[in-house]
């Protein structure tokens, strides 16, 4: 690439030129917003009112406990747009109660790696947004595209999970909730689950674009976590 530099006519200010014009897109402007909303969200309390919705939801079912990871990542999924991000937020705390219960490490691992992928399919993925970015197309048709793939993806590991727990004898977490446990983490969840309707809602109601609907869900999760929840510290956006 020297070599090639050295002896070509190619000034050397259009190589400084290009690689800022390469970034300078107002589309990936989503990605880091998106990031911080994740972040925001997690040190707000909202991760753990999610376990606990989907704890009530799937949490009596034998392998309960790996489905509530699946079922928790496809939540915060639909929050953060970020894999890695999913599996720190619910893997910190579901791994290891999942080893409290008796299941083995290296499954709890395997399942909360796995169902942290979702976040690639399932909408506002950041990876479709790069993508998007790159072959000129639009992002809302491609976070529409990742709905369903997404949920396929996330019941398929809910099965795997109860496959593997019967065979392994693992046993379930809870008894079966009543109406008004599942009522209550509902409404406990109920401003975490607003944001992914805020966020696509916003898109395909044409009212902001993906990167406007980032920052959104970056004012939103710093309000709820703050005065909602009242989990977020001002302290704390410094390590954030």
């Amino acid at each position: 690439c020297i070599a090639m530099l050295m002896t070509s006519d190619i000034p050397m200010i259009m190589l400084a030129q290009k690689s800022v014009t390469g970034l300078d897109s107002f589309p990936l402007l989503a990605i880091p917003f998106f990031i911080l909303a994740g972040a925001l969200m997690c040190n707000g309390g909202i991760s753990r009112r999610l376990v606990a919705l989907a704890e009530s939801l799937v949490g009596y079912i034998v392998g309960g406990l790996a489905m509530v990871t699946v079922l928790a990542c496809m939540f915060f999924a639909a929050i953060s747009g970020s894999g890695p991000a999913t599996v720190s937020a619910i893997g910190s705390f579901m791994i290891p109660s999942m080893k409290e219960r008796k299941y083995d490490a290296g499954f709890a691992a395997a399942i909360t790696a796995a169902a942290g992928t979702i976040g690639v399919i399932i909408p506002p993925s950041i990876p479709f947004v790069i993508y998007c970015v790159v072959a000129q197309c639009s992002i809302g048709d491609m976070f529409i595209a990742g709905i369903i793939p997404g949920i396929i993806i996330g019941i398929a590991l809910m099965l795997v999970c109860y496959i593997t727990a019967r065979k392994r004898n693992y046993k379930t977490m809870t008894d079966r909730p009543r109406f008004s446990e599942v009522s209550k983490a509902f409404k406990e969840s109920f401003w975490a689950l607003l944001v992914p309707l805020i966020i696509l809602g916003g898109i395909y109601g044409g009212i902001f674009t993906p990167t406007e609907a980032a920052a959104v869900g970056v004012i939103y999760g710093f309000f709820v976590g703050t005065f909602v929840y009242r989990e977020l510290k001002l302290k704390d956006l410094y390590k954030i």
